[in-house]
């Protein structure tokens, strides 16, 4: 499986912090936000992963993160021009992906918790077209959200209502295979003008094909200053606790004394 990290952007909700730089630089408790998502991807036992960049800054995230191998991955980088939404800059990725399963990432997405190998397992080795990861929030109008048939399944995904259907949301944590770049080919733009990720993932629900699971863990978006200031919280809740990982270090780089 193969990983990708969308980066890009113009985080106007988070001004004036991104009016010069790439929201994805910003710190999340010790560590830059984009290290959260890597992270994610490498506890999955992926090693390959392109990064989607636009927007300020594109060089700053490519000189922060370099070829990843002090993550232990293997990165490349992708430039995307304009925000078109989760699906466009998915569809960026096709020639890096081939024909293998893929999972992506939304840069500004803090996952803390146990380590998604296991479902990415499960998404890989099933008859899935798609998957992702749903989880709880008290402001579901902000986020694509899940709606349930009676017997519990999801029906479907309605992006930003402004009356939600459930308080289950699907995260920044997408699991596709290459057929789905077909999908994206044909989406039209949303009200919004950008390409809905939620679009693709309704595609598969008829035929059974989407892959779900509520996501036990913490997480945040990290879009907004308050969500900013929570995420923060959480890492240092999960580093006092012992089960925060220690950021990589590059080579030949030390912290200033």
């Amino acid at each position: 499986m193969k990983g990708i990290v969308l980066a890009g952007g113009t985080a106007t909700r988070l001004f004036p912090l991104t009016i010069v730089t790439n929201k994805h630089l910003l710190p999340i408790y010790d560590r830059p936000m984009i290290y959260y998502p890597i992270a994610t991807l490498a506890g999955m036992g992926i090693r390959e992963v392109m990064v989607i960049v636009g927007g300020k800054s594109v060089g700053d995230v490519v000189e922060l993160l370099a070829d990843g191998s002090h993550f232990g991955l293997d990165l490349t980088y992708r430039y995307q021009h304009g925000a078109l939404g989760i699906a466009h800059a998915i569809g960026l990725a096709r020639d890096f992906v081939g024909d293998e399963a893929f999972c992506c990432v939304l840069g500004d997405n803090i996952l803390l918790g146990d380590p998604l190998a296991t479902v990415a397992a499960e998404f890989e080795a099933g008859a899935y077209g798609a998957g992702t990861l749903l989880y709880r929030v008290p402001d579901p109008e902000r986020f694509g959200v899940a709606e349930f048939g009676p017997n519990g399944e999801v029906v479907g995904f309605e992006e930003k209502p402004a009356v939600p259907k459930s308080d289950l949301i699907p995260i920044g944590v997408y699991f596709l295979r290459a057929a789905a770049f077909d999908v994206i080919d044909r989406l039209a733009p949303s009200g919004r003008g950008e390409f809905e990720i939620t679009d693709v993932l309704n595609h598969y629900i008829p035929d059974g094909g989407l892959y779900t699971q509520v996501y036990g863990g913490h997480w945040a978006d990290a879009g907004t200053v308050p969500s900013l200031m929570h995420a923060a919280a959480l890492a240092a809740q999960v580093d006092a606790a012992g089960r925060l990982p220690a950021a990589p270090q590059r080579p030949g780089r030390q912290a200033a004394g």
